[in-house]
């Protein structure tokens, strides 16, 4: 038997950006990307903390270092600039694997510029990490 369990999770991702007439998806800084193990064109659950809309849709590239999160399309609509959002990816497990699998989650402030909390997740050198 297969579970489908949290993969990764960015949360409190601040929207920097909205392009209404784009062909869709969530533009996400590659550096997150890489640190939660998120790929191009994976599938995604975006919720939005400010007005409670949930969406699927997937994930593309934001230049490394930029600290872009872009509602692109359709999902424009769904919230603002400045809206923070939890954006999750799923991944099927067998029951072993599920015994043990931790999520990879980064915990976001200061408009995507600074990690307040890491959990699981192998930071990599050069990406903005809170020195607390």
């Amino acid at each position: 038997m297969q579970v489908t369990l949290l993969k990764s999770k960015l949360l409190r991702a601040e929207v920097t950006d909205r392009a209404l007439h784009y062909e869709g998806s969530l533009a996400i800084d590659s550096a997150l990307m890489e640190q939660i193990g998120l790929v191009p064109y994976e599938k995604i659950l975006v919720a939005n903390i400010a007005n409670g809309e949930r969406l699927e849709t997937y994930a593309i590239e934001a230049p490394k270092g930029s600290h872009t999160i872009s509602l692109n399309g359709a999902a424009a609509h769904k919230g603002e600039l400045g809206d923070l959002l939890v954006i999750m990816s799923f991944a099927q497990f067998d029951q072993a694997e599920a015994k043990t699998w931790k999520p990879k989650v980064l915990v976001l402030a200061d408009g995507n510029k600074r990690v307040v909390r890491a959990d699981n997740v192998q930071v990599a050198k050069d990406v903005f990490v809170a020195t607390t």
